[in-house]
């Protein structure tokens, strides 16, 4: 099916600009569809490989209904792009990913769509590796696989984000190395180039670049980072306002938030015992870093996005578990907010022990209000 049997056609210099203030603003609260469209077997991306059941639009008006009004989809494509030279993406999987957005952009939601398990040399068809030496073919394969995409999406206004990536790294978690750092600049500048020469509404879409593993020291600090020059936007945009975003992601203190053990389960100063609570990753490190983020980036026209946050269900071990699951997720929001970025909860489709799930899929019953209560709070 194509983009332009779906939606409107529209052309750049018609749709409806939003600065920097105005997009964060727009996107409120966000939520994941996670380990759905970058879930795999041997290489293959399926929604149900991971043990989620099949997205329907009921799922997402239920999200919608809890307040949500982004929904990032993570995406890996793998072994459904085909040979070179053409790297021919599987229709198929295409028309899916296509469906899926809709479910979301039809209903006034914005739409964060990216490459997510590509870059991860622990999945089954990785190619988008920083540290192999052939890079000439991994670029050329990248190009070809994000101009099929921005294609194939043209016609969506700028309710729909492309974003280049996402964990990038070379799987250790040391400093960042070079060339790799080097490498993933130039795959954002590609992706750059690369959507904004698509055509539609491309050329003035907003689009979303992680630094070093989504990492906010390692983006906002002096390790390498480089925003993408943007030399193919659109002239419709004022020329004082950017079209680019920087995406990290905030699992801090990991300890609390995603290491599956039952040691620390709660956070924050309204923490009751101390020897639950994590030695660091409080409040005053949380404004730390999205002061970081906002020195190097909001000050200077480009928003952020806090793409990916949350905290695993500890409540088996601690029962008052939720309660700091909710505090942790309205600190991030708020925090953001505070600081010009907008933030999208992590949720994996797993609830009970080590679950970031806020919904069950298969019934589409909300399983964790107190934490999408703790989200909206934080916005208001």
């Amino acid at each position: 099916m194509s983009a332009s049997g779906l939606v409107g056609q529209s052309s750049a210099d018609t749709v409806q600009q939003l600065n920097a203030a105005q997009i964060v603003a727009s996107m409120g609260a966000g939520w994941n569809l996670g380990n759905q469209m970058e879930a795999m077997v041997n290489g293959v991306p399926g929604e149900t490989a991971w043990g989620n059941p099949v997205i329907t639009q009921a799922l997402i008006d239920r999200v919608r209904d809890s307040g949500f009004k982004t929904i990032r989809i993570p995406v890996s494509y793998l072994n459904h792009i085909g040979p070179a030279p053409n790297y021919t993406v599987n229709a198929s999987w295409l028309n899916r990913i296509q469906e899926v957005v809709n479910y979301a952009y039809n209903r006034g939601l914005h739409v964060v769509i990216n490459m997510h398990g590509d870059g991860y040399k622990t999945i089954g068809g990785a190619w988008l590796i920083c540290d192999v030496s052939d890079q000439a073919t991994i670029r050329a394969k990248y190009q070809k696989v994000w101009q099929q995409i921005a294609q194939r999406f043209q016609n969506y206004d700028q309710r729909l984000i492309l974003e280049s990536m996402n964990e990038n790294f070379d799987g250790t978690w040391g400093q960042p190395t070079q060339p790799c750092y080097s490498n993933i600049n130039a795959w954002n500048q590609i992706f750059v180039d690369t959507v904004r020469r698509a055509g539609g509404n491309n050329s003035s879409r907003w689009l979303l670049v992680p630094g070093w593993n989504t990492n906010i020291d390692y983006t906002a600090g002096n390790y390498g980072f480089v925003i993408p020059s943007d030399r193919y936007r659109s002239p419709s945009i004022p020329s004082g306002e950017k079209r680019i975003m920087i995406s990290v992601h905030y699992y801090s203190p990991w300890d609390f938030a995603g290491e599956e053990n039952d040691r620390i389960t709660q956070w924050g100063r309204g923490a009751t015992d101390s020897s639950r609570k994590s030695t660091w990753g409080q409040e005053d490190y949380l404004d730390s870093q999205l002061k970081k983020m906002y020195d190097t980036f909001v000050t200077k026209g480009y928003p952020v996005v806090v793409g990916e946050f949350g905290s695993i269900d500890k409540t088996s071990a601690d029962s008052s578990n939720n309660r700091y699951r909710a505090d942790f997720a309205r600190a991030i929001v708020a925090t953001s907010k505070k600081y010009g970025a907008a933030t999208v909860y992590w949720d994996n489709g797993v609830n009970g022990r080590y679950g970031f799930g806020l919904f069950n899929r298969n019934t589409r019953a909300v399983t964790q209000q107190g934490v999408i209560n703790a989200i909206m709070a934080g916005l208001s």
